[in-house]
């Protein structure tokens, strides 16, 4: 069901468009949810977003123009800095402080000065590859993957992604290989297992996780759609455990069970390149969903107005919502510090000084 109200806002108008969540388990607590654009500029490639709990912002990338973006929800403002290569991700370090993949390369965003200090460049063998989807791991590493980019409109060069993790003393270490298009990652609440998808394989995957170490073993699918059904992109976790996973080009985002692997509900978006998501907001209650404009026609375009927005939905239950940077382990265990219930790179400083 679908209602929609017009309100006046800035001089402009602004279409708030509520979408009835349909669940396939008669038990699911959410119902109706409110999905507003809240971020109503046409994005090329929004991907990525976090939730910046000390600065109360919303923090992405726009892909394709090569932007790292920060939204305050209060003045309503986005800020952007560009950067020379594609971003396919950014995390959170400390305030003014990001890590970010752009190019092959990973680097230090001081949002102040607008320089990017490079620590790492991989995949050099792989000209055509560039980085995609990244997270912070539980004990403050950063996980990210590479992909090779199109040879044409919906083409891509099969088993050329890897992904990697930045450790703290600034070393990389490749854990998987021979991937399609690394995308959406997340760990369960646990920290034991690691949830990562391939888009190319139109599948979710399941993996064991040493949060000690960072190791990744022991895959196992958990979900895989069908080529009408979208490919999965960008994930996140709820408190519940269960994942959320962002259906590019199926207009939706679907809810996934990962002890049986099923799905349990779907929530319909106004615009079909919808491409990641995350909780975000004071109590973390609120799930914010990025999209594309790019790869629609004229006429797609024309029907989808609010294409490469950033929405925001009210409705889901907040005894589910979950920082995907969540809760940090022991303050005990190695190389783990606490900021709030963010999760930030953990890099030493030591290093940037030498």
């Amino acid at each position: 069901m679908e209602r929609e109200k017009g309100q006046r806002n800035g001089g402009g108008a602004m279409r708030l468009v509520e979408w009835e969540l349909r669940g396939s388990s008669p038990e699911s607590p959410m119902a109706s949810p409110r999905i507003e654009a809240v971020i109503r500029e046409q994005h090329r490639m929004a991907e990525c977003p976090v939730w910046e709990e000390e600065m109360g912002q919303l923090v992405y990338v726009d892909i394709h123009a090569k932007t790292v973006c920060r939204w305050n929800p209060v003045s309503r403002e986005v800020q952007a800095v560009g950067l020379s290569h594609r971003v396919g991700c950014v995390a959170l370090r400390h305030k003014g402080s990001y890590v970010v993949a752009s190019g092959t390369c990973l680097g230090l965003l001081d949002w102040g000065t607008r320089q990017v200090q490079w620590l790492a460049w991989l995949d050099r063998d792989k000209p055509h590859n560039r980085f995609n989807d990244g997270k912070v791991d539980p004990a403050g590493r950063f996980v990210a993957g590479t992909m090779p980019e199109p040879s044409a409109p919906g083409v891509w060069e099969p088993r050329q992604g890897s992904l990697y993790s930045l450790h703290a003393d600034y070393s990389v270490v490749r854990h998987l290989e021979r991937l399609g298009i690394p995308n959406g990652l997340d760990w369960s609440p646990d920290h034991r297992t690691f949830y990562h998808v391939d888009s190319l394989e139109y599948c979710v995957r399941a993996y064991d996780y040493d949060v000690q170490t960072g190791g990744i073993e022991n895959p196992r699918l958990l979900y895989r759609l069908q080529e009408d059904q979208g490919m999965p992109d960008g994930l996140c976790v709820d408190t519940a455990g269960t994942l959320w996973v962002a259906c590019i080009d199926a207009g939706r985002v679907i809810r996934l069970d990962p002890e049986t692997g099923t799905r349990l509900c779907t929530v319909e978006m106004p615009v079909s390149r919808v491409t990641s998501c995350c909780f975000g907001g004071p109590d973390y209650s609120e799930l914010y969903v990025t999209s594309a404009a790019d790869g629609l026609s004229p006429q797609q375009l024309c029907r989808e107005p609010q294409a490469g927005h950033v929405f925001k939905s009210a409705g889901i239950c907040p005894a589910l919502a979950w920082c995907p940077h969540g809760p940090r382990m022991a303050a005990a265990a190695p190389g783990i510090t606490r900021r709030g219930q963010q999760r930030t790179v953990d890099l030493n400083v030591a290093r940037l000084t030498d």
